[in-house]
């Protein structure tokens, strides 16, 4: 029967923790900008490494 008090203590140490790092997220202005990620999926990401000019001209035999 104590280990069922150990495990409830320690859950709800744990959720106060979550508890507290949602309101200094929060605080902080994590959740601020709703409008970015909805939009962002809609863009293309550019290539990261694109290929030089000469690569993309096929070679004259």
């Amino acid at each position: 029967m104590n280990i069922i008090f150990f495990l409830i203590g320690c859950s709800v140490l744990i959720a106060l923790f979550f508890l507290g790092a949602f309101f200094w997220a929060s605080k902080n202005g994590q959740h601020e900008d709703t409008y970015t990620p909805s939009v962002r999926i809609l863009f293309d990401d550019e290539p990261s490494n694109p290929e030089p000019e000469a690569e993309k001209v096929a070679p004259k035999n």
